[in-house]
């Protein structure tokens, strides 16, 4: 009846005519007899009328008919344009009874396209509102629920109705018209007046929808409307089509009347095609089963997002984009794969990926993560175990598309990374790797992999495989059970283990990727077949690699390690193989995967597989161990050794949230022994490839949790893991096991280890975690301090540790730990080691603790470092904080010390102070001087150090503090004899004027004059060397004039109570000097002054007349010096125009 091949035509046809989307299909009634309908009724049903019972609208509970049964099967099905060419005549009520049937019966699919979840608990993609009740689902069900669904109508397969919004204190009351298509139990069409811009249903669709889910006997139910055309004669006909005209004559008049044109015309397109359109009348063979899916808003919406470059919650908005394609694929919903590559099509065209390339910068580590997620999402599609090969076609066009683009992100983050290519399925198995990889090719001769590579070469993977088949679709397959002959458990490629249990021999990641694309098809129990097969596998695997380490230990050992057995490690790895077989182990061994209520996440029951019970917790946390104590080589480039980080901690945070008992124990004791017997195949064997990704925070999570259980075993553990070769270094000749024999460096290798800094944290919270669970045991805290000597390269690492163990050690509530205590003093004379020929900012610091720490060992311990100091400390820090310190009132009375010990220790440290002076002299004079102050003998040498070194190899700075401070100290005759010294070091040129010396020079020469004129007569012709400041130099003169020398002094000795003359030595020469600078300095600031200087300069001037003036002739000199100034300066009319005005 129905001509679908005609569509495409009338489609056309009809894009020209009305703004409404075109009918799905053609339909007519050829032959059609009048008289056959003749008394029928053309009126319409309640959707519940017959069957309604038995559609689940009545209470009872008698059975449904054979007719609604099948209707109902036929509705879910088949197209109605299918149905109607198979049988030439459809008696009503069957038609009836399908239309009903056609309509969604499940809420869930509903809340799915109105929600980012299905339980309403993820904000909507707007992100403006996250309260719940905000929701399109929510706010649907509340409408529903507030009687604001009217006028719903269903004819054929469109529903129809009203929904008003009440009004609000700022919006009033909204009316909106809305209407659903609907086919084979989906919404494929919404229309509603509210002109909702999302990706989802708006709540006034919703609560249309739902009405006809919860309420459908309230719904009047018609036939397609083309049926009831078919009853109505000609006069009928014209009635309907001249009221409808009546009714909506602004809206249809001019498109009614172009039909009636085109319809008279014998030769129009119109009257070419054989029937009509009916929008009421179902799907066409050719339709599309699906649910409606707005793809331009999908599109608009992700391009929103990225243009908000992370900002505004917009990376939180993809996510849960991502988790709305999976939740689709959950259900089986073919928009999944349609809505992934609108949104693939979105991240391709970021315009920041062709800039980030040209400006070779990398992406941020969130929109990374963003790109990985979609990676593993088209694993998962093209992974699909029921997908057609038509459809897996398609999707490998589009993926070698987007894979050949040139922004495409490479799968590492935009560096070269070796990766074993996904294996073909079930090809021979392999044996065990050799125990020495061949060298790797060369990085630039590999080809790039892509975020989309994994998932182009999955498109050649399938499930045919018989084995594959059984493995998931019996739990109780075994060998018993096989057909051909698969006992040879000690094969390498045995499909069975030694119990009987199936076993899958894939490249682990492919056959991990197969596991998530089970579950995320909504195969929850198939994929927990298949991942117990896989942990089957890794545990047998791992067990015939340590028999091959045992046959081959001796020569191995002797050789030593050369290649890793691994390149590609299973965490951290784009696929997250471990990750999946440990969620789907834990989340389907919950019992139900869905099943809300279930008690603490981890409660787990036993279920029977294979004959047996099978604890599925025992199994996902077996697998994580394998995983993380799994030797690998760390990755290429930044992004993925941060991934690996990432990944790791990810695991070990939901490892931690078991609760472990008697059988996990019994399972980590297991994987601990495997892991330091197992050799390469290990992180923690005793083969270590230099390269490895580190074991610091896997053997952490393992020492904690085996501590109270096994303590041996967990301290073996924990320092076997303390290594980091990537760091290790010898010196040419040398002993490791003395610390300041190791080098901390960072080698000049490629690749760059980008996450090295935060391995040396994690490797130092090993350590810290050992040194407090060994509080109290002195031989194992030696164990611990030896490791970390040996292992840890980083000197602020390691004084972290020694506080820690100090913290640890000295606990208010209990006595001190001593040994523990030595282990931190220890740990901090290695860092002063390691850091005394290095620049550390926090060097101060650690010196400070270092004495703190000693004080709390003990007298011996201070003693010690004393007399080591040159191994420890630069001469200033031994003399200015070690010293100073230790002879402190403070350190006296913490260590309760007697006369003798206090005696010893001031010794050790005026001992100490002489060294350091010897030295470095300008810089520990002058705390030598004072720590020696009580001891004659020891301040004498000390001063005479000072001597010596004054000549050569001290500054005027220096010797001019050490000089006030003999002052300070009452030895005046030695203070001046050091400021003399200090004097010929300096050189005051004539513009020095605000040199910070000029207080040492005006002090040294007060104190000169205080102790009489010999020792000013001395130091005046120093001040004339070394001075030529001109106000200066009268500044010293002014205060020689004012009062007797000597008349100060702290001696006793006779003066003569007269001023010294300036005509007479010394001051005439200071006097001379003085003038002469004056004179010099003139010259000197004329050459370039600028007139704003100008009455500075005439200032200038009237100090040096008064100078002048204190000469006999000065008043004579100073008219000379004037004239001369006005004869060579000529030139400057106005400045010498100042200086008539002022000095004649």
């Amino acid at each position: 009846m129905v001509k679908g091949g005609e569509r495409p035509q009338l489609s056309a046809i009809m894009a020209e005519r009305v703004q409404q989307p075109p009918a799905k299909r053609l339909c007519c009634r050829p032959g059609y007899n009048t008289n056959c309908r003749q008394g029928q009724r053309a009126g319409g049903t309640l959707c519940g009328g017959s069957g309604a019972a038995q559609g689940g609208s009545s209470k009872t509970l008698s059975p449904e008919s054979l007719l609604d049964i099948s209707a109902r099967k036929v509705a879910e099905k088949w197209p109605f344009q299918r149905v109607e060419e198979r049988f030439e005549r459809i008696p009503e009520p069957v038609q009836r009874r399908i239309v009903y049937w056609s309509f969604p019966r499940s809420e869930r699919e509903i809340c799915m396209y109105s929600s980012f979840n299905t339980g309403g608990e993820d904000s909507g993609t707007s992100g403006e509102n996250s309260d719940e009740t905000r929701l399109p689902f929510r706010r649907g069900i509340a409408l529903l629920e507030s009687g604001c669904v009217d006028n719903v109508l269903q004819v054929g397969f469109h529903l129809s109705g009203t929904v008003t919004e009440p009004a609000t204190a700022s919006e009033p009351e909204l009316v909106c018209s809305v209407s659903v298509s609907f086919d084979r139990c989906k919404i494929t069409a919404v229309t509603c007046g509210c002109g909702n811009k999302d990706i989802f249903y708006c709540a006034h669709v919703v609560a249309l929808a739902l009405y006809r889910v919860r309420k459908p006997e309230q719904v009047k139910l018609h036939l397609p409307i083309s049926e009831t055309l078919f009853q109505m004669n000609r006069d009928q006909l014209q009635k309907f089509v001249q009221y409808l005209i009546t009714v909506h004559h602004t809206e249809v008049l001019p498109t009614a009347q172009k039909l009636a044109d085109e319809i008279l015309s014998t030769n129009s397109e119109i009257n070419q095609v054989h029937g009509a359109p009916d929008p009421t009348a179902g799907a066409s063979v050719d339709d599309e089963n699906c649910w409606h899916l707005d793809e331009e808003q999908v599109q608009e919406q992700v391009k929103l997002f990225l243009s908000q470059g992370g900002y505004h919650g917009s990376g939180k908005q993809l996510n849960l984009l991502f988790s709305k394609v999976r939740e689709m694929l959950k259900m089986r919903d073919s928009n999944g794969a349609r809505m992934l590559t609108l949104i693939t099509e979105q991240f391709m065209g970021d315009p920041r990926l062709a800039l980030w390339r040209q400006q070779g910068t990398t992406m941020t580590d969130k929109y990374r993560q963003l790109w990985d997620e979609l990676g593993a999402l088209w694993m998962c599609i093209v992974l699909n175990p029921h997908c057609k090969s038509e459809q897996k076609c398609v999707w490998l066009r589009q993926l070698r598309r987007w894979n050949g683009v040139d922004v495409c992100p490479w799968e590492d983050g935009n560096h070269e990374m070796f990766s074993t290519e996904l294996c073909p399925l079930l090809s021979l198995p392999p044996s065990p790797p050799p125990l020495h990889n061949p060298s790797l090719p060369d990085s630039s001769s590999r080809p790039h992999r892509t975020v989309f590579t994994r998932a182009i070469e999955a498109c050649d993977l399938h499930w045919q495989d018989t084995h594959l088949q059984r493995i998931i679709t019996h739990d109780l397959y075994t060998h018993s059970h096989a057909h051909c002959h698969h006992d040879n458990h000690g094969s390498a490629g045995a499909l069975f283990d030694a119990r009987g249990w199936p076993l899958w021999h894939e490249h682990i990641p492919t056959a991990c990727a197969r596991v998530d694309a089970l579950r995320s098809h909504g195969y929850p129990r198939e994929a927990l077949l298949l991942a117990i097969a896989i942990v089957n596998t890794l545990i047998r695997q791992q067990q015939k690699h340590l028999e091959l380490f045992r046959s081959h230990k001796k020569e191995l050992l002797h050789k030593g390690m050369t290649s890793v057995t691994n390149m590609e490690g299973w965490v951290g790895h784009p696929l997250d193989p471990i990750g999946t077989l440990f969620s789907t182990l834990l989340d389907t061994g919950r019992g139900d995967e869905e099943g809300p209520g279930s008690q603490s996440p981890f409660q787990f029951i036993p279920k029977v597989f294979y004959g047996v019970e099978v604890r599925a917790l025992s199994l996902a946390v077996e697998t994580a161990l394998i995983g993380l104590g799994q030797q690998r080589v760390m990755p290429d480039g930044l992004y993925a050794q941060e991934k690996v980080c990432r990944n790791e901690e990810q695991l070990l945070a939901k490892l931690q949230e078991v609760e472990l008992d008697d059988a996990l124990v019994k399972i980590f004791r297991k994987q601990a022994i495997f892991l330091l017997e197992a050799g390469p195949y290990s992180g923690l064997g005793e083969l270590l490839y230099r390269e490895s990704v580190p074991m610091h925070t896997f053997a952490k999570y393992l020492f904690t949790s085996l501590l109270p259980h096994d303590t041996e075993l967990a301290y073996k553990i924990a320092l076997r893991a303390m290594r980091l070769p990537v760091l290790e270094s010898m010196a040419p000749s040398g002993d490791l096991s003395r610390p300041h024999h190791i080098v901390s460096m960072v080698p000049n290798r490629y690749p760059r280890w980008f996450t090295l800094s935060h391995i040396e944290s994690q490797q130092c919270e090993l350590a810290s975690t050992m040194l407090t669970a060994a509080k109290g045991d002195g031989r194992k805290l030696e164990t611990v301090l030896e490791s970390i000597q040996k292992n840890i390269h980083s000197s602020s690492h390691i004084f972290k540790l020694a506080q820690d163990a100090f913290k640890i050690a000295t606990l208010m509530d209990s006595l001190p730990d001593i040994t523990l205590l030595k282990v931190s003093l220890e740990l901090g004379l290695q860092v002063m080691r390691m850091t005394l020929s290095t620049l550390n900012w926090r060097r101060r610091e650690m010196v400070r603790w270092l004495v703190t720490c000693a004080t709390e060992v003990g007298v011996y311990a201070l003693d010690s470092i004393m007399q080591s100091w040159f191994t420890l400390f630069t001469p200033t820090e031994a003399t200015s904080i070690v010293a100073t310190t230790v002879m402190s009132n403070t350190t006296i009375v913490r260590l309760h010390l007697d006369c003798h010990q206090q005696e010893n220790l001031a010794s050790s440290a005026r001992t100490l102070a002489l060294q350091c002076t010897m030295k470095d002299p300008q810089n520990c004079a002058l705390s030598a001087l004072t720590l020696c102050e009580k001891d004659h003998i020891a301040f004498e040498t000390a001063y005479q150090i000072v001597l010596d070194a004054a000549v050569t190899g001290m500054s005027y700075t220096q010797l001019f503090t050490i000089a006030r401070y003999m002052e300070h100290r009452g030895y005046p005759m030695r203070a001046y004899k050091l400021a003399t010294l200090a004097m010929a070091h300096l050189n005051l040129s004539y513009n020095q004027d605000t040199h910070p010396a000029i207080n040492d020079v005006l002090w040294a020469c007060a104190l000169s004059h205080s102790l009489g004129k010999n020792e000013l007569t001395a130091v005046i012709p120093l001040v004339v060397k070394s001075v030529k400041c001109a106000t200066v130099l009268s500044d010293i003169l002014r205060r020689c004039t004012l009062t007797t020398p000597g008349m100060v002094a702290l001696h006793s000795r006779r003066n003569s109570g007269k001023l010294m003359s300036l005509d007479k030595a010394p001051l005439r020469q200071l006097l001379d000097a003085t003038i002469g600078a004056y004179i010099n300095t003139t010259h000197s600031r004329l050459t370039h002054i600028s007139p704003r200087h100008y009455s500075e300069f005439i200032e200038f001037l009237s100090k040096a007349r008064e100078t002048f003036l204190m000469a006999q002739d000065g008043h004579i000199q100073f008219t000379q010096f004037i004239d001369n100034l006005k004869q060579i300066y000529k030139g400057k009319k106005k400045l010498m125009m100042l200086v008539r005005e002022r000095f004649g």
